[in-house]
């Protein structure tokens, strides 16, 4: 990282990113300040030292980063932590507390109107709902795709709640960024790395989920692959990872919240639906997630649970959720925050 001093110009600034971008597989992205601006160098660490830039007009230090996510480390982020604003509720931060909520998947335009209508009312900040559904079973129910697009798009008219959904496939891109306000990239794409750069070019936030079996710096490193392509509006989702226990459908590493609090400054949403696989245990994973410092959680819900093509052991009830969301800001409130 090059720290620039104060009064460093526009020239300087520029003078010191063409030097950088002489160095072959060097990457410059220049980070503006309330004081100083930074410079990060993202590449060939033993060609950007040979460049001597701390003699550079302007520059005041170059601090090397030890971590091997540049982009989403702390140590990168002179400022304070990333808040992602999504049409004016705010993820991140030390204040607020985000709850998506919504169908597991579009099944019908009524089903997911009904849903959208209680969420409004239960107090969620953002609707989910999966259009393109990724499942393990080539015969289990994919989703609707393009036409569950115009169910989400008319839900998020009808209701005014931003709405989430999962990109997987890149001859989507287009279509998804028009319709939905925040793009999820699920745990079995966190490691596309060229979904990943289409997604950073849509310039629209993202939330990134946590691989299946993926570590926490792995997981910081594909975020990287967006941040590069000039999208600063990402967040983090811990969702449950495999471990040797079958208690649960997956382990819930909350442990990992306050650990990714400390070394980046995205903000870190979880995900207790697909962690538990069991409605039952949702709301006090909820809870427990808003205890250990996450901004926020993203869950399931669903009118008839038993009715739903996908994960309906793992949606709550509609009619429970006003209860639910009231349960959750109070545990949030503990730690100073309130639902966004």
């Amino acid at each position: 990282m090059v720290v620039m001093t104060p009064q460093a110009t526009q020239a300087e600034i520029d003078a010191v990113v063409a030097r950088l971008e002489t160095v072959r597989g060097v990457h410059a992205k220049v980070m503006p300040g309330e004081l100083t601006t930074a410079i990060g160098a993202l590449g060939d660490p033993e060609g950007v030292r040979a460049l001597a830039l701390e003699g550079m007009p302007g520059v005041d230090q170059v601090i090397p980063i030890s971590r091997p996510y540049k982009l989403a480390s702390r140590e990168l982020s002179h400022h304070a932590p990333t808040v992602v604003s999504v049409d004016g509720r705010r993820v991140g931060g030390e204040e607020t507390f985000c709850l998506i909520a919504g169908p597991c998947t579009v099944e019908s335009r009524d089903q997911t109107l009904a849903v959208a209508r209680a969420m409004k009312a239960g107090g969620a900040s953002m609707l989910r709902g999966g259009a393109f559904k990724p499942r393990t079973s080539p015969f289990s129910f994919q989703g609707l795709g393009m036409p569950a697009l115009d169910i989400l798009r008319e839900a998020r008219e009808e209701t005014g709640l931003p709405v989430v959904s999962e990109l997987t496939d890149a001859a989507h891109a287009d279509a998804m960024a028009e319709a939905v306000d925040v793009i999820q990239v699920g745990a079995r794409n966190m490691q596309n790395y060229g979904l990943l750069e289409v997604v950073g070019k849509l310039g629209k936030p993202v939330l990134l989920k946590r691989g299946l079996s993926s570590t926490v710096d792995e997981l910081l490193m594909a975020a990287d692959y967006i941040l590069k392509e000039g999208n600063e509006n990402v967040m983090l989702c811990e969702r449950g990872i495999r471990t040797f226990e079958t208690a649960t459908r997956f382990t819930l590493d909350l442990g990992a919240v306050p650990y990714l609090k400390l070394h980046t400054h995205l903000p870190v949403i979880v995900d207790p639906s697909h962690a538990s696989g069991d409605r039952r245990l949702v709301e006090p994973l909820s809870r427990a997630a808003a205890a250990v410092g996450a901004d926020g959680i993203i869950v399931e819900v669903a009118e008839d649970p038993d009715a739903a093509l996908c994960d309906g052991p793992q949606q709550l009830y509609a009619r429970d959720f006003q209860r639910f969301a009231e349960g959750v800001a109070s545990h949030a409130a503990l730690v100073g925050r309130q639902l966004a």
